[in-house]
């Protein structure tokens, strides 16, 4: 019997697997949110490889703590670059320093994120979920975008999620002050969000020998939703309950390892990737007219001009 086209990923979860035994070494990689979870198993399998390491990280602690364990284990360059991705000033200055520092960028991993149970603003009146997991990241790329370019053949992956089924994003609510706030709905819109400047980026980055690709980390146990501001029964029933049924990291490392690294992957752009299975999004994330909407309004929270 066939699988309605809406239920298609939960089949694709459960499919063998794409792997590559290319190497990465003295290749240079950015990628946020690594101190734990796939973040965490990503840096490890890049490491392994012989890439050099660019770690964005909100707590000097835990980055500094992964870093030795890199080094000490695989004997790469390790950098430490914090921010916090609440914040658009902080990811400025995060993407300044890295263009400071890092002639080549060959690899860009954005995997930073959170869920919030709770209705939540940034410092600027951002909804956060909104903030970090897309704006920040969006914000992020085009920031080092140029530099990205003049290192190619060079990729960027948005660490994104089968979440975004859950919600369209409304462009003119960003806050939801006028739908019902949910978790589910606000990672979904976020998430929505991300996948449709994907198609975007895809666009205007053909002829330069860089591609752009989406891919959820598999249902795995993470720290995502654990934050302190979320609701305490979310907390206990994630991580006593759900946490049972979810798959090791170390399957997310595998597999956004081999969407950087396979060079049958060099030069497919514009995807999205359950682990490693190319998947058709939901429809409201390939409205492509939605996805200028939300290009426009991504770069005026930004402060951002059309460069790209």
């Amino acid at each position: 019997m066939k699988v309605p086209e809406e239920l298609q990923f939960m089949v694709n979860a459960r499919m063998p697997q794409k792997t590559t035994d290319a190497r990465l070494d003295g290749k240079r990689s950015i990628i946020t949110g690594a101190t734990s979870g796939v973040g965490y198993e990503a840096a490890k399998r890049l490491a392994a490889s012989g890439a050099d390491l660019v770690m964005v990280a909100r707590s000097p602690e835990k980055a500094e703590k992964v870093r030795e364990e890199l080094v000490s284990a695989y004997g790469v360059q390790v950098d430490i670059v914090l921010a916090d991705f609440s914040k658009l000033a902080e990811v400025r200055r995060a993407a300044a320093a890295i263009l400071a520092q890092f002639p080549r960028i060959d690899l860009l991993i954005n995997n930073a994120g959170v869920h919030r149970t709770k209705r939540t603003l940034t410092e600027a009146g951002i909804e956060t979920v909104f903030c970090v997991n897309h704006l920040a990241s969006f914000l992020f790329t085009r920031l080092l975008l140029d530099r990205v370019i003049e290192s190619a053949p060079a990729r960027i992956i948005q660490v994104n999620s089968e979440g975004h089924r859950f919600s369209t994003v409304h462009p003119d609510d960003l806050t939801w002050e006028r739908h019902r706030y949910t978790g589910l709905k606000s990672y979904g819109a976020a998430r929505t969000a991300q996948l449709l400047t994907v198609w975007e980026l895809a666009e205007r980055l053909q002829s330069t020998g860089v591609t752009i690709n989406a891919m959820h980390p598999g249902a795995v146990r993470s720290n995502l939703g654990l934050e302190k501001q979320n609701d305490l029964i979310y907390r206990l029933y994630k991580r006593h309950i759900l946490t049972l049924f979810l798959k090791p990291p170390e399957i997310s490392g595998d597999a956004l390892y081999y969407l950087a690294a396979a060079p049958e992957m060099a030069e497919v752009t514009g995807k999205f990737f359950n682990l490693t299975i190319e998947e058709k999004p939901a429809a409201h994330a390939l409205d492509r007219e939605l996805g200028k909407r939300v290009w426009d309004v991504s770069e005026a929270l930004t402060g951002l001009n059309n460069t790209v």
